[in-house]
């Protein structure tokens, strides 16, 4: 008699599902350009190997830990040992290379391709985990600043959310994107591709063309 197996329900139907998708791969793209950008950033103030791991690990996981948290997730790194072996592979990496194989900009590019991919990932994940689709949306921003702003406290300098060009606005434009293209019911990797896509190239306009919100002005 072969052993009861028990149904699985909705909700781990959906995890399931999610777990044997291809969006996990931007879990791993999104904590490696972020690590980059960590390392990148130890790097600037000509900290030691120690800061360099440190900063790349907080801005790696930093983001994704928040939203497993508010969603009921298990954090993601504490049940794998990819996220902080990518993390430290990039470390090593930003160490290692010689300076000026770094762009001067590469801060920022490396940051901007994390910012969509990690977007687009933490939607996909919250969703994944039966969150509705506006939360969903917050869950992406959360997932893909997270990390930035509490390198940048700790770094003691301002904070992506002062600066006046796009950066928010274009993890918001993603992570709307793919879920509303998944409501659809686009196939999940076409949705992730385009909102990825979308987020990046807005992004990388704020970079190269300075765009930004306007400034409120008392009246």
């Amino acid at each position: 008699m072969s052993p009861i197996v028990p149904a699985l329900t909705p909700f781990a139907h959906h995890v399931a599902a999610f777990s044997a998708s291809t969006l996990p791969w931007l879990d791993i793209v999104g904590i490696a350009v972020f690590a980059a950008s960590g390392a990148l950033a130890a790097a600037r103030d000509r900290q030691t190997i120690v800061t360099f791991g440190f900063f790349a690990a907080i801005t790696g996981l930093g983001g994704g830990t928040v939203r497993d948290v508010l969603i009921g997730a298990p954090v993601f790194w504490m049940h794998a040992s990819m996220p902080l072996l990518v993390c430290l592979v990039m470390t090593v990496l930003v160490w290692a290379l010689p300076e000026r194989l770094w762009p001067r900009r590469a801060l920022d590019w490396f940051d901007a391709f994390g910012l969509a991919a990690y977007t687009v990932y933490g939607s996909a994940k919250a969703l994944a985990w039966d969150i509705p689709p506006l939360p969903a949306v917050g869950m992406g921003v959360v997932s893909a600043c997270m990390g930035g702003i509490i390198r940048d406290v700790v770094a003691g300098v301002p904070s992506i959310l002062l600066r006046p060009e796009l950066y928010v606005t274009a993890a918001a434009v993603a992570a709307v994107l793919y879920v509303t293209l998944e409501t659809w019911n686009l196939p999940s990797f076409t949705a992730a591709l385009i909102a990825t896509a979308a987020g990046f190239a807005l992004r990388a306009a704020a970079i190269v063309k300075g765009l930004g919100l306007p400034l409120y002005r008392s009246r």
